[in-house]
């Protein structure tokens, strides 16, 4: 008895302890992922202004994935470090499909491989705005319509279901 009590205990812990996974538990109702993702947001968008700093993941100076890990980490999601790893996290959407609070990916300045990332704040239907720290500008929104992001676009991954 006190065997299945401890097993039954730990289950509960291991699958209520969101660090542990990578996305957000489909239990979860819509509403309360309506408020992670207005929550991620609101975090991220709280950061414009901050400067660029390769490595940072403080208001001292954010990179982007330091940016976007930053952010996901106040709600207890924890991702990979980089840009090219939190590629590999969630499910892969098309275009069309992107929600607020997914992540948008790119390969910059003819990098063979993903490296940068940003955090989706608003779709339209042929635009998506994102929010990202950029080397020349610091923590901004850009636009897929702008053409160095047209141009360098790679993929959306959703995290939060």
């Amino acid at each position: 008895m006190k065997k299945i009590l401890l097993l039954a205990l730990l289950a509960v812990f291991f699958t209520s302890c969101k660090s542990t996974s990578t996305t957000v538990s489909k239990k979860e109702s819509k509403s309360e992922n309506k408020y992670v993702v207005n929550h991620l947001i609101e975090k991220a968008t709280d950061n414009i202004g901050v400067r660029y700093k390769a490595g940072g993941t403080s208001k001292s100076g954010y990179d982007c994935s330091g940016l976007v890990f930053t952010t996901f980490q106040s709600e207890n999601i924890t991702l990979p470090r980089s840009s090219y790893d939190q590629a590999k996290i969630g499910k892969v959407i098309k275009f069309n499909d992107a929600k607020k609070g997914d992540l948008i990916f790119f390969k910059t300045n003819r990098s063979k491989q993903i490296n940068h990332v940003g955090l989706i704040t608003e779709v339209n239907s042929s635009e998506i705005k994102f929010v990202h720290s950029s080397t020349s500008k610091g923590v901004i929104i850009s636009s897929t319509k702008e053409a160095y992001y047209q141009n360098s676009f790679v993929q959306i991954n959703r995290i939060v279901e």
